[in-house]
């Protein structure tokens, strides 16, 4: 077991307090936060996922998608079980949903962040992708990695909701090359009640990578009847091209999944956002198409 990172125990009791990321969950001995990776165990916090992948790829780069960081390139990626939202369009539920089928976590083989590297230097690949499932969670084992892969001269990427606190995001972001950012919309009430997120804070975690001149591409999936106010749209077209117009824009066609039941995307609707997208940022892509 490892211990986590972003935590305090409560004075005179062995409840928890998580600072990972914006539900800074309180959480009483022997249970995990809204993740369900991170648990109190008599008032220590443990990460149950440290070091135990349970995907690990060699992915296209642009399959992260990233088009405009190193192009044609192959690169390792890793993912394990929990995330800390629960988007009821989840296209990767089956490992980050977890509390719908609990995991046994004792059974999941390790792989250490030195044999993470070895793989990446032994298939002669310079890249590794933090993806899958949300990143943040696993935090110390993205951390230890990163820092590692710096020693390596192997570039990082991180594959986020961006609902992370300010705290961990800035103590890890010198050792991350690149960055896609899930845009889920651009309202918190879609945040709150279909995702059981933060809006403003995936807004922050956008400003920081921009301020610190990190590479930067925003994935927007567009699903019909749910995040498709073009008004909204533009807004946060207008809001990324403040922080750079240069940012690249992914606009991907939604299929129903998980729980929420919804038409696939019409290409028409797809093409007006395409479009729009385009008056306001210099590099815009659809996928899923």
């Amino acid at each position: 077991m490892n211990e986590a990172m972003f935590f305090k125990t409560e004075e005179n009791t062995k409840k928890v307090t998580c600072f990972l990321c914006p539900k800074d969950c309180v959480i009483a001995d022997g249970k995990t936060g809204v993740c369900g990776v991170r648990q109190n165990i008599n008032g220590t916090f443990i990460s149950l996922v440290y070091e135990k992948p349970v995907a690990i790829h060699i992915d296209p780069i642009e399959k992260k998608p990233l088009y405009h960081f190193h192009p044609g390139s192959k690169i390792l990626s890793i993912g394990t079980y929990g995330c800390n939202l629960s988007c009821r369009f989840c296209q990767n539920y089956d490992i980050s949903q977890i509390k719908d089928s609990p995991v046994d976590f004792d059974n999941i083989k390790r792989v250490t962040s030195a044999e993470i590297v070895n793989m990446c230097i032994e298939r002669g690949l310079k890249f590794i992708a933090f993806t899958y499932n949300e990143p943040t969670i696993f935090y110390e084992y993205m951390y230890e990695t990163a820092i590692l892969c710096k020693e390596h001269d192997i570039k990082t990427v991180v594959v986020s909701n961006g609902q992370i606190n300010e705290e961990p995001l800035k103590k890890l972001i010198p050792y991350i090359d690149a960055f896609n950012i899930d845009l889920k919309a651009f309202n918190e009430n879609f945040y709150k009640k279909i995702c059981n997120g933060d809006f403003e804070t995936t807004k922050n975690t956008l400003r920081i990578i921009a301020e610190n001149k990190k590479h930067l591409e925003v994935t927007f999936l567009l699903i019909e009847g749910f995040n498709d106010d073009l008004h909204e749209f533009i807004k946060m077209c207008k809001f990324l091209k403040r922080l750079d117009n240069k940012i690249v824009l992914h606009i991907s066609r939604a299929f129903p999944r998980y729980k929420l039941n919804f038409n696939p995307t019409p290409k028409s609707l797809m093409n007006l956002f395409f479009d729009t997208a385009g008056e306001y940022l210099e590099n815009v892509y659809m996928g899923n198409v």
